[in-house]
């Protein structure tokens, strides 16, 4: 597997994730918060807002971390078979010029 390939799918498990984590939390005090209940159970809802923000961050920074080190292991040199098809590639020929009859101006 190469390293384009792995990285690929190590950044689409963190987009996955979180997108999930996002959309699990709502603005207005609603989402996941909400469903679990008032403060009377276990954890209570600041701690699951909490743990959604950090969890968001968290996902965040990596997906940043994985993208900056997915460009910086492309270095972005061919290999010697690309470098021989792009040098076997001819120049184009320039279109030949016609001259048009030159009238005289009366």
């Amino acid at each position: 597997m190469s390293t384009f390939s792995i990285f690929l799918v190590l950044i689409t498990i963190v987009c996955f994730l979180l997108i999930v984590v996002i959309m699990v939390q709502n603005p207005k005090g609603g989402g996941l918060s909400s469903t679990l209940g008032g403060s009377t159970q276990m954890g209570g809802v600041q701690k699951t807002t909490d743990f959604l923000d950090k969890s968001t961050w968290t996902l965040a920074t990596i997906l940043i971390a994985l993208i900056l080190l997915s460009t910086l292991s492309f270095t972005g040199t061919l290999s010697d078979n690309d470098s021989k098809i792009i040098d076997n590639i001819p120049a184009a020929a320039p279109a030949p010029v016609q001259n048009a009859p030159v009238t005289p101006a009366k």
